[in-house]
């Protein structure tokens, strides 16, 4: 097994989708924006990690998106198990206004 072609062409397809997704809908909602909504929708409150899945599918991303925000510090779990937005994704917000 090839994995490392077998991931380049997953990569293609997602990125075929992505632009299918575009075409059949919302043209001016690209990845910023729909961060932006996430954002917004998200504000200080705390998710479980379900929540957050379904918040990241509504707007068009993997429900797995909260932990490549976790990574790039976008999101911290907090002491009572919920997820929070950290002052990086807020700051970013800020930028955008």
């Amino acid at each position: 097994m090839d994995v490392p072609k077998i991931q380049s062409a997953l990569r293609l397809i997602a990125r075929g989708l992505e632009e299918l997704a575009g075409a059949l809908g919302d043209q001016d909602a690209g990845e910023d924006e729909r961060t932006a909504r996430v954002i917004r929708e998200w504000g200080r409150r705390g998710l479980t990690q379900k929540e957050a899945s379904e918040l990241f599918q509504r707007h068009g991303f993997a429900p797995q998106t909260t932990g490549g925000w976790a990574r790039g510090e976008w999101v911290e779990l907090g002491d009572d198990g919920l997820r929070y937005l950290t002052a990086k994704s807020h700051a970013w917000m800020e930028e955008r206004s």
